[in-house]
């Protein structure tokens, strides 16, 4: 138990907590800073703040695992996962701060490689696994929903929407590595309780997003960008599905579907209404800020929502 879960904490968290005075320096060397939307007058300062964080949180997550694949085979697609949209918001950031492309991928380029790496992963899951695409639903007494061809575009549909809400997350300082981590540490619970088999790779993401919070937390000397963002969906996805539970993160994710909802509202209502709005500025984090939340009071807030909505899905287990 402790080599399982005590050791992938205490591993990843050391090479995150490690990895920061030295990424850090290296990011704003190359001078790939955070550029702030005008409107939010309290974030100019952070303008110039070193992005690609992720970069952190991937490399300790990617070396933890390796260490115990060799023994936990399961914990493959969700790495897969992580590290293909992890690479995906490599290239977005880079083309971005680096380049200075300031669309970074075009949005069919982006939606293209998010298929891609969702069609290798369902591919692997189901010729190269055990695992069911049979889903947990929650509150029903252990019934499991079979959807039957239908389970795969719902995967597709999962999975791409999960990482694009953990995307629209990070806005602000240690928001979406806070809810993150709570998350991960709802599925440690899990897959110990059932024995899955994937808890190194959740103990190495709670270890990374501990180590990189305390670079992260406000006022944040580095940002994760979409390297990190985009990983860290990719993870919550694949966990969810290795355990069974995607139907899970409309619970434990809620945070996530509320700041995708809160922008395709805002986009579709300024639309039809030639200019209105519905939030003072999505997503909504956003909108919370600009109502008078301090930073800091909208992540507390945010996180304290996840662990209640965590053990609100552990019950509904």
């Amino acid at each position: 138990m402790i080599e399982k879960i005590l050791f992938p904490v205490l591993i990843s968290f050391g090479i995150a907590t490690v990895l920061g005075p030295v990424v850090i320096p290296f990011l704003r060397r190359l001078k790939v800073g955070q550029t702030e939307r005008e409107e939010l007058e309290s974030h100019q300062i952070k303008t110039g703040t070193p992005t690609m964080g992720g970069l952190i949180i991937l490399a300790a997550v990617i070396i933890t695992s390796v260490i115990f694949i060799p023994r936990y085979p399961k914990i493959i697609p969700i790495l897969f996962l992580t590290v293909g949209f992890g690479a995906i918001g490599f290239l977005d950031d880079y083309l971005k701060v680096v380049l200075r492309r300031s669309d970074g991928l075009l949005a069919w380029q982006k939606m293209l490689l998010q298929i891609v790496v969702t069609t290798i992963f369902a591919v692997y899951l189901v010729r190269c696994t055990d695992v069911s695409l049979t889903m947990l639903v929650p509150f029903s007494g252990g019934k499991y929903l079979d959807l039957g061809w239908m389970a795969i575009p719902l995967m597709y549909f999962a999975v791409i929407g999960t990482v694009n809400g953990v995307n629209f997350t990070d806005g602000l300082d240690g928001l979406a590595s806070s809810v993150t981590v709570l998350v991960a540490v709802f599925f440690t619970v899990v897959a110990v309780g059932t024995n899955s088999g994937i808890e190194p790779i959740t103990c190495a993401v709670v270890g990374a997003l501990l180590g990189f919070l305390l670079f992260n937390v406000y006022p944040a000397s580095v940002f994760m960008g979409d390297t990190g963002s985009l990983a860290l969906g990719g993870f919550v996805a694949a966990t969810a599905y290795m355990l069974q539970m995607p139907l899970f993160i409309l619970i434990v994710g809620l945070i996530y579907l509320v700041e995708v909802l809160s922008v395709i509202l805002q986009v579709t209502y300024f639309k039809l209404t030639h200019g209105k709005r519905i939030f003072k500025m999505a997503p909504i984090h956003h909108h919370f800020e600009l109502s008078g939340w301090s930073e800091t009071r909208v992540v507390a807030v945010f996180s304290i929502i996840t662990a209640l909505l965590c053990l609100v899905a552990y019950a509904a287990m």
